[in-house]
């Protein structure tokens, strides 16, 4: 698919998109987008990432997903499949993916699931702190048909604050079901 037709397809249906210019001279970051409430999440994410030219963005999805017979469409869009059991650290295998490749940045949803969550998973964080990289912080909200990277974010030494402050950035974001929004 190309960036023009991608554009394209975001205009007719009415999204808009903000703060792009955050991040284009960033070499590495975690993005994060929440809400993360619908399958239709992933589309409107594989626009944005043709429409502004952000190959180097590749997403995380579960192993499942990666499996005969659409395995491969994931991986040419960009997938990395997930092991979600407790026996894989992923935070330390990402991190080696940082540390090996200068140009590479990462979309996480920070819920880890669909459903609504009262906190958000901290995976994204300390594969962040351990690379040394900034979170893009990137709301999805539905009501307002925008998808806007708000903010470019470097942990600092107070985890907790820093949490605190992230998950504050998403509320009132509202999701393609709002009944799951953070």
């Amino acid at each position: 698919m190309s960036a023009w037709f991608s554009a394209w397809i975001l205009k007719l249906l009415g999204w808009k998109v903000l703060g792009i210019e955050r991040i284009s001279s960033l070499p590495q970051y975690v993005v994060i987008v929440a809400p993360h409430t619908s399958n239709w999440d992933f589309p409107l994410g594989i626009l944005v990432r043709t429409a502004f030219h952000l190959q180097k963005i590749r997403f995380l999805g579960k192993a499942s997903l990666f499996r005969f017979p659409f395995g491969w469409i994931f991986r040419a869009l960009g997938g990395f499949p997930v092991q979600r059991d407790k026996s894989h650290n992923l935070v330390e295998s990402y991190v080696k993916v940082f540390q090996t490749n200068s140009d590479f940045a990462i979309v996480i949803a920070p819920e880890g699931t669909r459903k609504k969550v009262d906190h958000f998973k901290t995976g994204f964080y300390y594969i962040a702190k351990g690379a040394d990289i900034p979170i893009v912080l990137c709301k999805f909200d539905y009501h307002e048909r925008v998808v806007d990277f708000m903010e470019v974010f470097v942990p600092g030494t107070d985890e907790s604050a820093d949490l605190a402050y992230i998950e504050s950035r998403f509320r009132g974001a509202r999701g393609k079901n709002s009944e799951y929004n953070f």
